[in-house]
């Protein structure tokens, strides 16, 4: 009997769910709808295209979104492999060439002969074995599809985008190499620094919030009221910098511009603020303006970026844009294993259960298509121990209070406590590292011996 799995979404859930499920025996039928149909975010018709930032963030596994990269590098996961062969230099973090990174997945799926890719746009839940992995650029007719199904309606918030810089266009007269407290995989340092001194840098601020913001149609009025996201009127993981900076003045320069670790080697002084940009390509002609989202016009964009030091005569590659994103209510509408509790062979993942950042969506369609293929050879679905990071995430975006539910990042407050507290930050976080991947190493080995006998006993 042939055993199929739908899969709606060709994003780094998708596309992970889909190569999870096809090296399991599923045949897969992934749809996604671009480039016929486009987002209003991305660029191409690449699988798994990156967005926002080209970087998965940090390495170091004593360090949440680390240990989450560890995870499922030890389960084996499609997308983690390809991003460190598409890698470029980021000190401890995982940055990648994006068009490396996607046309890699691309690849990789296109060749698998368990894999066929559908270039349609699916305006509603299928019926049988299905994975929702649309992301947070949903389209409006699935999105009313899925608000019918779960009876509830979708929580929104708005993520930004970023601007790239071309490198030949950044002043290195005035800019310097280096990364903080000289923690870099490149002996110069693994970032573009553009100083800042007191001056320039409450100039900037005060042009960064008076600026023209691009306007919003529908949405410019729930904008100026605070859009739905847990508490926050934005979802802190990827706030626009203007909306930052008109917290306070001081803001930004203890956030995405703190120049601490950081010296200026033709002053040898720390700078009063700094404007890092992080390469964005294997070439190294482009840079990304490190916590830059922003959702201004594109005209004020320029005039306002070209008043940091370095870069008065900077040439953007892209502009930084505001888009809406759509998530639902997991805690009401699925169970850890990621099943929807109304249609057990309903499963979902990705950004649109309500993760936050790559390497969480990546994980979610990790475990939502083995899974589906659990589900399909009659195996009850995986729920990973709460002690590890990506069991601890699951159980919290399926656990969390309507009042408190948001986006959520890796991060160790999800972890159940240690037996022994441990004071030191660094230790305890070490500590739940390694608890993490023994706990996890016995669940995989658990499940790889049930799997095991199962495939014995269909071959007898």
């Amino acid at each position: 009997m042939e055993r199929v799995v739908t899969i709606v979404g060709g994003g780094l859930a998708g596309s992970e769910a889909a190569w999870q499920a096809a090296q399991r025996g599923l045949q897969v039928r992934l749809y996604e709808m671009r480039p016929k149909k486009t987002t209003g975010a991305h660029r191409t018709g690449y699988l798994a295209e990156l967005v926002c930032s080209n970087s998965l963030g940090t390495t170091l596994v004593d360090r949440a979104g680390g240990l989450l990269k560890e995870e499922i590098r030890r389960m084996g996961s499609l997308l983690l492999a390809l991003a460190q062969e598409c890698a470029v230099p980021a000190g401890s973090a995982l940055a990648v060439d994006r068009e490396c990174f996607a046309r890699k997945v691309t690849e990789a799926l296109e060749s698998h002969p368990n894999i066929e890719i559908i270039r349609e746009e699916v305006t509603d839940i299928p019926q049988g074995l299905t994975i929702i992995a649309s992301g947070p650029l949903t389209s409006p007719r699935l999105s009313q599809a899925l608000a019918r199904f779960t009876g509830r309606d979708h929580l929104y918030f708005y993520d930004a985008i970023a601007p790239i810089v071309v490198y030949d266009s950044i002043n290195m007269d005035v800019c310097f190499r280096g990364s903080r407290y000289g923690r870099g995989t490149q002996e110069e340092g693994d970032y573009i620094n553009c100083p800042m001194n007191e001056e320039q840098y409450y100039a900037f601020v005060d042009a960064l919030v008076h600026a023209e913001r691009i306007e919003l149609h529908d949405f410019e009025k729930e904008l100026e009221q605070g859009v739905r996201a847990g508490k926050h009127p934005f979802f802190e993981g990827c706030l626009p910098i203007e909306v930052m900076a008109a917290r306070g003045r001081d803001a930004l320069r203890f956030g995405p511009l703190r120049p601490t670790g950081l010296i200026d080697p033709r002053t040898g002084k720390q700078p009063f603020a700094v404007v890092q940009l992080r390469q964005d390509n294997l070439a190294a002609t482009l840079y990304n303006m490190v916590g830059f989202q922003t959702n201004l016009k594109f005209s004020e964009q320029k005039r306002v970026f070209r008043m940091i030091p370095g870069l008065e005569n900077a040439e953007f590659a892209r502009y930084g844009q505001m888009h809406r994103n759509t998530y639902i209510f997991a805690p009401a509408v699925l169970e850890p294993s990621l099943q929807s509790k109304k249609r057990p062979d309903l499963l979902f993942a990705g950004q649109i259960v309500g993760v936050e950042g790559y390497v969480g969506n990546i994980a979610t369609g990790l475990l939502a298509g083995w899974n589906a293929a659990r589900i399909a050879h009659g195996l009850p679905p995986l729920v990973l121990p709460r002690e590890t990071m990506l069991g601890a995430l699951t159980y919290y975006i399926t656990h969390a209070s309507e009042a408190d539910f948001q986006p959520m990042k890796a991060n160790f407050g999800l972890l159940p406590p240690l037996e022994q507290p441990i004071r030191d930050k660094r230790a305890r976080h070490q500590a739940y590292a390694q608890r993490a991947l023994q706990v996890l190493e016995t669940f995989l080995a658990r499940v790889a011996e049930e799997e095991a006998r199962f495939k014995n006993a269909t071959l007898s």
